[in-house]
This record gives C-alpha cells, sequence and structure tokens, in this order.
C-alpha cells in the first residue's frame, strides 16, 4: 500500500451491525480507558438497580411500629447515591473520551487514506460526499462511541439483570410484567422500523437540500447575471417543502409509537400498583416491598423502551461506520513496487514517453494519449501545443504519475515511474497548474507550501522573481495577510504569480508550465515571463501556452491533436509549414504582430 499507517484490519466487514466491527480496531487501543468506562458502567447500572430497595428498606423502617431506627438506612443509601453519582461521572468521563479519542484517530486514518488515492478515484467518488463522509458520519460515529453505546449497554444490564430480580424477588406479581414486555417490545421493533426507514429517506431529503443550496451558492454570480433569483428560490423552496413533508411522516409515525410505549408502560405500573395495593392490604407485601418492586419494574421496562432508539442509532452508526471503512479500505491505484527503484541524487531530467496510450477511467471507448512518443533531452524546453482536448494537460499528469498509462511507459532518466516510489521522484518536478490552488493561509505559507523548510528569505526572493512582491507589499499584513478560502481575496493574475512563486521556491530540475501566464496582465506577463526564462535556465521544462513569447523561446514546440504528435519544430519552422499549428498561430498567436 502506498500508506503504510493504515492497518490492514480495516477492511470494509459484510452487514449493517458488522460494520461497527470497524471501529473496535481504533477502540481496543485504549484497553485502560476502555477498562474504566466498562467497570464505572457496572457500577453505576448495579446501584440503579439497588436504589429501590435502599428506598424500600426506609419505607418500611418509617411505617413499621416496632420502633427501629432508620439511620443505618439512610447511610446505606447515601453510599449508594454517592457511589451512583461517582460511577455515573466516572462513565461520563471516559465513554466520552474514548468518543473523541477514537474519531479523531479515525478522521486522520481516512484522512491519510484520501490523501494518497489517485484522481481515479476521486472520478468515480464526489470531493462533497466524501468531505461529508469525513465530517458527518465520524460525528455521529462520535455520538455513538462517546454515548449511545454505553446507554445501550447499561440498559440491556438494567433490562436483564432487573428482569431476573424481579422474578426473584416476586414470581406473582412478574406475571403483569410479562403482560406489558411483549407488547412493548413488539411495538419497539415494529414501529420502530418504520421510523428509521423515515429517518434515512428524511436524512437523504436534507442532504438534497444542501446539495441545492451549495450549488447555487457556488455559482452565485451566475445566478445574479441571469437574473434567477426567483428561480433558485423557488427551486430550493421545493427541496425544503419535500424535506418537510417526509419529516412530518417521520414525526406522525414516531408521536404514535410514543404514545404506544407510554400507554403500555403506564398500564403495566397501573396494574402493578393496583396488585401491589391489594398484596399489601393482605399482608402478602410490605409497603416497602412494593415500591421496591414498582419502582424497579420502570426502570427495567425504561430500559427495554430505551433499547429501541439507542438501537437506532447502532443502525445508524453502523451505516456511518461502514462508510467510514470504504474510505479506509480505498486502495490507490498509483502505489510503489515492493522494492521501489530510487532516482538518482542529482536528476538530470531526461525525459521519455515510450509508446504510450492512456484511457481516463470513465472515458475508457475514447483514448486521451494514442501510441504517444517523445524524448525531452536534459535543459531543453519543450511546448505543448493544440486544441482543447488534444491530450496536452493529460501528459502533464502522466509524469507526474497521477496516472498509469495502460500501454507504454514514462521515464526519467531511464527509470519508468512505475518502479518508483511516487512521493520521492516527485520531489524533483516542479508544477503550476492550470487552475491555480491556493490555500486559506498566509501569502508567504503559500509560497512555502513549494518547499517547506525554505526560511522567509527564500520566500521573498521567489515572490520577487515571479513579480509578486510588488502587490504583497502593499497588502494589509504583507506577506503575513491571510487569503481566504481559494485565495478569494486575490485576483486571478495575482493567484498565479503566487503558484509561480512556489514553484521557483521548488527548485526542482523538472518544471512542467500549464497555462502557467494565461491570468496575467500583458505587463505583469513581461515580468513573470523574465522570472520563469530564468528558471527554465538548465531545468527541463514542459510549457503548455497558448501565450506567443513563451512558445516562441522554446526549444521544440510538439504540435499534439486526439493524443497524437502531428507535427514538431521550431516556432518559425512550423509557421512557414501548412498545417494546425499554423492554423493555430492565426488564431492564437497573432502571427506577423
Amino acid at each position: 500500500m502506498a500508506d503504510s499507517t493504515i492497518r490492514e484490519e480495516h477492511q470494509p466487514p459484510k452487514g449493517k451491525l458488522a460494520n461497527l466491527k470497524t471501529l473496535w480496531s481504533f477502540i481496543s487501543v485504549y484497553k485502560l480507558q476502555l477498562f474504566f468506562a466498562c467497570f464505572f458502567l457496572l457500577i453505576a447500572a448495579t446501584t440503579v438497580l439497588v436504589l429501590p430497595t435502599a428506598f424500600g428498606d426506609i419505607i418500611d423502617i418509617a411505617s413499621s411500629d416496632e420502633g427501629l431506627k432508620p439511620e443505618g438506612y439512610l447511610t446505606f443509601l447515601a453510599i449508594v447515591v454517592i457511589a451512583m453519582a461517582v460511577a455515573t461521572a466516572m462513565r461520563f468521563y471516559f465513554v466520552t473520551w474514548l468518543g473523541e479519542r477514537v474519531v479523531a484517530d479515525i478522521r486522520k486514518a481516512v484522512y491519510e487514506r484520501l490523501i494518497t488515492l489517485s484522481p481515479e478515484y476521486f472520478e468515480a467518488n464526489r470531493p462533497g460526499e466524501i468531505v461529508s463522509r469525513l465530517t458527518a458520519d465520524t460525528t455521529l460515529v462520535q455520538t455513538i462511541v462517546g454515548s449511545s453505546v454505553s446507554v445501550w449497554a447499561r440498559n440491556i444490564l438494567i433490562a436483564i439483570v432487573g428482569s431476573v430480580w424481579l422474578f426473584v424477588t416476586s414470581p406473582s406479581q412478574m406475571t403483569y410484567f410479562v403482560i406489558v414486555v411483549p407488547p412493548l417490545l413488539f411495538a419497539i421493533i415494529y414501529i420502530g422500523r418504520r421510523v428509521r426507514k423515515l429517518s434515512r429517506s428524511s436524512q437523504d431529503k436534507v442532504a438534497d437540500v444542501g446539495a441545492r443550496a451549495n450549488e447555487s451558492l457556488s455559482a452565485l454570480n451566475i445566478v445574479q447575471a441571469f437574473t434567477q433569483e426567483a428561480f433558485e428560490a423557488k427551486r430550493f423552496g421545493t427541496h425544503v417543502d419535500d424535506a418537510f413533508q417526509l419529516a412530518k411522516r417521520r414525526i406522525r409515525v414516531r408521536a404514535f409509537l410514543t404514545f404506544l410505549i407510554i400507554f403500555i408502560l403506564f398500564s403495566g405500573i397501573a396494574m402493578l400498583l393496583f396488585n401491589g395495593v391489594q398484596s399489601v392490604s393482605t399482608g402478602t407485601m410490605s409497603k416497602g416491598e412494593m415500591f421496591d418492586f414498582v419502582m424497579r419494574s420502570i426502570l427495567v421496562a425504561s430500559s427495554f423502551a430505551s433499547l429501541s432508539e439507542v438501537y437506532s442509532e447502532l443502525q445508524r452508526a453502523a451505516g456511518s461506520a461502514g462508510r467510514l471503512a470504504e474510505l479506509l479500505s480505498a486502495e490507490s491505484t498509483i502505489k510503489a513496487p515492493a522494492k521501489p527503484h530510487a532516482l538518482p541524487q542529482t536528476v538530470d531530467g531526461d525525459i521519455r514517453f515510450e509508446n504510450v496510450t492512456f484511457h481516463y477511467p470513465t472515458k475508457k471507448n475514447i483514448a486521451a494519449i494514442d501510441g504517444f512518443n517523445l524524448h525531452i533531452k536534459p535543459g531543453e524546453t519543450v511546448a505543448l501545443v493544440g486544441p482543447s482536448g488534444a491530450g496536452k494537460s493529460t501528459l502533464l499528469q502522466l509524469l507526474l504519475r497521477f496516472y498509469d498509462p495502460q500501454t507504454g511507459k514514462v521515464t526519467i532518466d531511464g527509470i519508468d515511474l512505475r518502479d518508483t516510489e511516487p512521493t520521492e521522484f516527485r520531489k524533483h518536478l516542479a508544477f503550476v497548474p492550470q487552475e491555480t490552488i491556493i490555500f486559506a493561509d498566509t501569502i508567504a505559507e503559500n509560497i512555502r507550501y513549494g518547499r517547506l523548510e525554505a526560511n522567509d528569505d527564500d520566500v521573498r526572493n521567489a515572490a520577487k522573481a515571479a513579480a509578486a512582491e510588488e502587490f504583497i507589499t502593499v497588502s494589509d499584513e504583507g506577506y503575513d495577510t491571510f487569503l481566504g478560502e481559494r485565495g478569494t481575496r486575490l485576483s486571478g493574475g495575482q493567484r498565479q504569480r503566487i503558484a509561480i512563486a512556489r514553484a521557483i521556491l521548488r527548485d526542482a530540475p523538472i518544471l512542467l508550465l500549464d497555462e502557467a501566464t494565461s491570468a496575467l496582465d500583458a505587463e505583469s506577463e513581461l515580468k513573470v515571463q523574465s522570472a520563469l526564462d530564468h528558471l527554465m535556465e538548465g531545468r527541463t521544462t514542459l510549457v503548455i501556452a497558448h501565450r506567443l513569447a513563451t512558445v516562441k523561446k522554446a526549444d521544440r514546440i510538439i504540435v499534439i491533436d486526439e493524443g497524437k504528435i502531428v507535427a514538431e519544430g521550431t516556432h518559425d519552422e512550423l509557421v512557414a509549414k501548412d498545417g494546425l499549428y499554423k492554423r493555430l498561430a492565426h488564431l492564437q498567436f497573432s502571427v506577423g504582430q
């Protein structure tokens, strides 16, 4: 695997409740905290069951004519209450600690896995949905591990032990209890299933509402530019109303379930009280024993009733755990071999594409690159030119090994990239993508991302070389200016200069420029182009560009169409020939100006 820190036991198990096994590999690490959580859970459940007896004894003493002193019983009651309070507090601490710690570990493990996956995975899986798993699903798991599981375990203990205790205490009274519990469990299980189905459907509808809002707000400039505010508001309102209608059905069913539970439960308690009063009047049961039995019956019946809701939450958690398990077990198609070949300490930058054919996973019938052969010599600057969709950016992605070709190979200094460790060979490449990526951090840290160990002087020199310092120095906080999410505080040209500064700071022997100056104005482009000319000296450079200045200065221009080389040469050589390049030059490069 690409990431050895993810353990093999995180394979997604089959079945909803079986998915909870995924959590065990994280929980079991903290054996001491788990032991204390279980220990205090047991103490808390025991004291809850003992409490009715303590109250019952005090009632018997208070109503006795024998002059017995209640001090000893009151002391026992105080001890039980204190033990219950301490145990409950400690159970809450350790269980909540486990929930927070386990979810933190899961989030880290999932992210560590995601960050190693190849782009192919994200073609088939929506990033927005994956982020939802990383946040919403882990939050639900946190609720379950940090609360619901312990509540479920406590209720199980109280229900089972309490039922046995009731039967031993008064077998005749258990007749009423047996009459009450089966209908209660039937209502909980049968109607509870309906509630759970409606809850899942309701969650899906709410997710649709969120997706609709996110889509329209992300394209707010388009919505407003085409004056479709009213249309979007109406469409969003329709989604909200659909979610509300489904929520109403869920609420009605849940309300009916609540009615049944309360009716059955308190009807049984009423029968127990009636029979208890009869037993007290005939002398077969004391007042304290009656109180003890009724109170414990209420605790046991309530525990049975609570199991339904907790079981529903456990099922939801099982679904979340299953989705997280899928992420944890996801395999990257780009991985290092068992014994990777290391690139030489000094990389010359000799690049070869040898009979490369590549299809994108989502377009298996169309070859993005078809039988492609190209040799780029060390220190050579090669420009890739062609119409949109010709395969230019695909070549850079293959060189970065974001994908592997189906046939042929890509080599650097004679070493097949599939034989290397991806994170190692990529250290020798600097990349300026077509879509500029800016992180929600300061200007300095965005530039330093190219080489994290770089000092402030290195960062400033890179910014100067990229003609970025002129707008950085007039910013409110200079290099410490926070850029916001996706660099929304910068113009397109400013973002591009930050990306170029990042690549300059990288100082790698191979430079990849994908429309690196497309968002720059003419004046800024001249400044940046001068910096790029200096940067490309002694480096192997692949340039995708439609700008005349960059293409003219390239050692070679490779004209690509439909994934194949259709022409190559210098600018003057290609313009002198009739063909695709000459046509593109007239359309895009303004030949003759």
